[in-house]
């Protein structure tokens, strides 16, 4: 397992609602890699309520979009956007029940599309949610050019200090 740094965090003004750890109404999502997934755990916060005691399901569905555009930024190593979510609710998602964790991972890529899998577990490892996220990927030099991605490296841990100043 390899914890996963955000470079963009040094953007000025970036305020992701899905992982800035500034946004003080975001998600503050945070990644792992795990072989050929990506992972986060997440405690739900009674603010993303949506019936009582019940994790809203547009919450759900960024969880799992942020996820698996984190998966496309270190697997696919590049950035891209989400063009298609076909997300399947299984089971209710508890407020009270202890954090959850996601996985996601490439499924296959056509093109400059990636197919990628989430999978939206409860405490209990119980699937709650699973999800096909098709992302239009971009040439390294756009995603650099229009999404600032620094590169595939600069979203591990060890690659802190090799940072550009970013301006």
């Amino acid at each position: 397992m390899r914890n996963l740094r955000n470079p963009f965090s040094r953007l000025e003004g970036y305020n992701c609602f899905g992982c800035s750890p500034d946004n003080p109404l975001g998600l503050h999502l945070v990644f792992t890699e795990e072989d050929d997934e990506i992972v986060s755990h997440w405690q739900p916060d009674k603010n993303f309520q949506g019936y009582f005691n019940i994790l809203h399901g547009g919450i759900q569905a960024t969880l799992m979009d942020e996820i698996a555009s984190w998966t496309v930024y270190v697997k696919v190593k590049t950035a891209g956007f989400t063009s298609k979510a076909d997300i399947r609710y299984l089971k209710t998602v508890g407020m009270d029940q202890g954090p959850l964790m996601l996985r996601a991972k490439v499924k296959q890529m056509r093109r400059n599309l990636a197919d990628i899998e989430v999978l939206l577990f409860d405490k209990n490892n119980t699937l709650c949610a699973k999800a096909l996220m098709t992302f239009f990927t971009f040439p390294p030099d756009q995603s650099n050019q229009f999404m600032y991605y620094p590169g595939h490296v600069q979203f591990y841990e060890e690659q802190v200090d090799s940072l550009p100043d970013v301006e």
